[in-house]
């Protein structure tokens, strides 16, 4: 009966036999048959048809609403079932930014691990550009990116927000000093990450706010490099607060109170617009809606 009703409500949305047995994978002449059993156990005709269309009567009415309702349920029922009786297993393919894949997603990994040992997880850490083409051409499941997304192909969640702070070096003049303004960094040497990181892309959007130009840049690929170059003494750059992190702790950099900052970006899931996913993926993506699994530095 599940098939018959699914057969006939696809019959209905599509307004064509043709049209529903492409849509279902099945021949004309099978999804006339469906409907013929379906329409013997209900004791009338359902449908009115001709060359051009199909259309509810009064009876198919009754038995279209109801349908949708069983469907509806069936499948909810299915899916109870199948989580209780089957174990999450399989593998994910997971793209990650250098700031969330980096310092954030070794945590959520291993959170999952824990719950779900059985899937088993593959990282690929790029920038925001290139996490954005392996999604859009189906190379892996899901990304996590900091910076604007340009497909429009694409599903985008806004998982989490990030605070960035210009770093130096704890040997750094300007460390104690209150207020201090953007323009008192002119003269310094910017260290900055490459075109189509996130974080690149966060950092001229500061340059732009702020109106602010600096005469000096370095551009590095790794954000580690950053790090170290900065508490060498060789200039100043804007990062995560989850990537200094351990630095400060250990008082080997320091963050300079700039009027206007921290600035403040999102970090968003990006998957394929199809609304199908793995059992794998719908675990991996409700650990990242946990607000609480990004308390973890």
């Amino acid at each position: 009966m599940e098939q018959q009703l699914l057969v006939f409500v696809t019959v209905v949305d599509k307004q064509n036999f043709s049209r529903a047995a492409e849509a279902l994978h099945m021949t004309q002449p099978a999804v006339s048959q469906y409907i013929q059993m379906l329409e013997r156990n209900v004791g009338t005709k359902l449908l009115n048809r001709n060359n051009k269309y199909v259309r509810l009567n009064k009876a198919g009415e009754i038995v279209y609403h109801h349908a949708k309702e069983i469907l509806g349920l069936y499948t909810k029922m299915k899916n109870l079932v199948d989580d209780l009786t089957n174990t999450a297993t399989g593998e994910l393919s997971i793209g990650a930014s250098y700031t969330f894949g980096e310092y954030v997603l070794p945590h959520i990994i291993a959170r999952l691990r824990e719950q779900f040992p059985l899937i088993k997880p593959t990282i690929t850490i790029g920038n925001t550009h290139e996490i954005e083409e392996l999604v859009n051409s189906n190379q892996i499941d899901l990304g996590i990116v900091e910076g604007e997304i340009k497909s429009k192909k694409l599903y985008i969640e806004d998982i989490a927000e990030d605070f960035m702070y210009i770093i130096v070096s704890a040997k750094h003049p300007f460390i104690k000093q209150e207020d201090l303004t953007l323009k008192a960094l002119q003269e310094e040497t910017w260290i900055v990450r490459e075109q189509g990181s996130g974080t690149r892309e966060a950092t001229e959007g500061m340059f732009g706010k702020f109106q602010f130009s600096p005469k000096d840049m370095m551009e590095f690929g790794s954000t580690q490099i950053i790090k170290e170059s900065v508490e060498a003494g060789l200039g100043v750059s804007l990062l995560s607060h989850w990537v200094i992190h351990k630095e400060l702790k250990l008082q080997k950099l320091n963050i300079l109170k700039i009027k206007g900052l921290p600035v403040i970006r999102k970090f968003s899931l990006v998957t394929p617009s199809t609304k199908f996913q793995t059992k794998a993926s719908e675990i991996f993506i409700k650990l990242l809606r946990d607000k609480e699994g990004y308390d973890i530095i």
